[in-house]
């Protein structure tokens, strides 16, 4: 037994016992840690009830609200293995993950009843549904009456710290989803690295708004416990919302993913008065436009941003640009940072697995305390992702001499054409400087004599911008090779997954579709 699992942290939130933990903005609810805590502990006692063990799969569907936190703090106590589904799914992809996965009992709300009641025939294993809220839709129990039957209790001894605790499926953007293990001690390194990294103070008042089964969602229910903060939290992500409830409750931490923060910023209603009282931005989980980046940092020269780069496999954040690496300022902040303390990274050959020199573009190779257990029922495809303690992210990228890491693209993104390599996010980052661009992203198109031919899909308003202004725009920073040789220049936004990355996939698709 160790100090790496997350009861121990749920634990020092008794320390700020009369501090409020929780303000479900949506429902009103308002829980102090007390409150909050003596709840999960009903909530514990009720899974017991239903004959969950630590080992059983319980799946969550359903959007943000205070009974998802309590969820996953209660089965972080070691009562179950938490598989977070993300709502944006289709029904067949939710049968798959649910039989995959063993999940036995399933939270839902009344969003998500009806569709798990139509494919229910379907699911092997799932006994219990339990319903979030009162709303009249198929369900065996409901959340409330299950937990208001239990008594308030202590927190059970804790559990083993390599003890599973999160079963989350990647978002499946190519071929079907993988099941990620994550140990108990990957919550734990991730919050006291994220405390570090982002100077966390006590006080804070966190703007929750990203989605609850993504893995960035530990900035919701994890990181401002060991210090006392509130969470306030929004269903969802919507620019006008984030901008008033920051204003009116004068929050001072707020994270997303560049594509939210482009979408604030753009917002006719947008005023820079209303992020003031904030002390940390942070970013994380797609690159963020220079551009966007410069725009914030001179609306706001006092703010501290933070970007987290990582991945499902270690629980999110591996490497990160930090609030001093911001004001430093400069070309390290094209990059994702250096690696975060205790964690290793490489740049090795992607064929030769050997390691590169200083400054050559190759695959990221990570290791650290954090790492997955490995994909659940997927033993070929963990032995290939986990070799020698080492995890091949498939991303790839170089390291300078102060260790900085500079992501060049995917791996399986890069676009190879004329024999050249053009990695899509230079090429983005060319484009997003143009004015009145919003969102971009760049694909490789087949072409019968170039192999590939660079494509962009630009978002902007109608009229914004002609495909030889974004021509010209792009020939002053990159190579003209790198140059997109077509373009799509639509007002609708780009198809984002429910972690608020831009779906390449389904823009590859759409371009086979055209040409067919």
């Amino acid at each position: 037994m160790g100090e790496l699992n997350f009861s121990r942290i749920l634990k020092r939130g008794l320390m700020f016992a009369d501090e409020r933990a929780l303000i479900d903005l949506a429902s009103g609810y308002d829980a102090t840690y007390r409150q909050h805590i003596d709840r999960v502990t009903q909530l514990i006692g009720a899974l017991r009830t239903l004959g969950v063990q630590p080992a059983d799969r319980v799946g969550v569907l359903a959007g943000s609200c205070h009974e998802y936190i309590e969820l996953w703090h209660a089965c972080l106590c070691g009562t179950a293995i938490i598989n977070p589904l993300n709502s944006r799914l289709a029904a067949d992809e939710f049968v798959y993950i649910l039989n995959d996965s063993g999940t036995t009992v399933l939270f839902v709300d009344a969003t998500f009843a009806s569709l798990i009641a139509e494919i229910r025939p379907r699911l092997d294993h799932l006994r219990t549904v339990v319903l979030i809220g009162n709303a009249d839709a198929p369900h065996d129990l409901r959340y409330d009456d299950l937990v208001d039957a239990q008594p308030v209790s202590s927190l059970p001894a804790e559990p083993d710290d390599d003890q599973p605790a999160v079963l989350m499926y990647t978002g499946g953007t190519t071929g079907l989803p993988k099941g990620v293990i994550l140990p108990q001690k990957a919550i734990v390194l991730i919050t006291y690295r994220s405390q570090m990294g982002m100077l966390i103070e006590p006080g804070w008042r966190y703007l929750a708004f990203m989605p609850l089964f993504h893995v960035g969602s530990i900035m919701t229910w994890a990181l401002l416990i060991p210090t006392g903060g509130s969470v306030y939290l929004l269903p969802g992500f919507e620019p006008k919302a984030v901008m008033n409830a920051v204003r009116d409750h004068r929050i001072t931490a707020i994270a997303g993913v560049p594509t939210m923060f482009g979408l604030i910023v753009h917002h006719p209603d947008f005023e820079p008065s209303m992020f003031e009282s904030l002390t940390l931005m942070g970013y994380g989980a797609a690159p963020m436009p220079d551009a966007l980046l410069a725009r914030y940092m001179s609306l706001y020269p006092n703010l501290n941003f933070f970007q987290a780069y990582g991945m499902t496999e270690f629980a999110a954040t591996v490497c990160a640009l930090t609030p001093y690496d911001h004001r430093v300022g400069g070309n390290i902040l094209k990059s994702v940072g250096r690696p975060c303390i205790g964690v290793e990274v490489e740049i090795r050959d992607p064929e030769t697995t050997e390691p590169l020199p200083v400054g050559e573009v190759g695959e990221l190779w990570i290791r650290c305390d954090s790492a997955m257990l490995g994909y659940w029922n997927k033993p070929d495809a963990t032995s290939h992702a986990l070799v020698d303690g080492w995890y091949r992210s498939g991303d790839a990228g170089r390291m300078n001499e102060q260790g900085y890491v500079f992501l060049a693209d995917r791996v399986k993104d890069m676009i190879v054409s004329g024999g050249e390599n053009v990695y899509s996010l230079e090429v983005e980052n060319a484009i997003a400087t143009f004015p009145g661009v919003t969102q971009v992203a760049v694909v490789g198109r087949p072409h019968e004599i170039w192999g590939e031919a660079v494509h962009a899909f630009v978002v902007c308003a109608p009229g914004a911008a002609t495909e030889a202004d974004l021509d010209v725009h792009a020939r002053k920073t990159i190579a003209g090779y790198k140059v997109p040789k077509s373009w799509t220049i639509q007002s609708e936004p780009l198809p984002l997954s429910g972690a608020g990355k831009i779906l390449k996939r389904e823009l590859r698709e759409r371009l086979v579709a055209a040409a067919q």
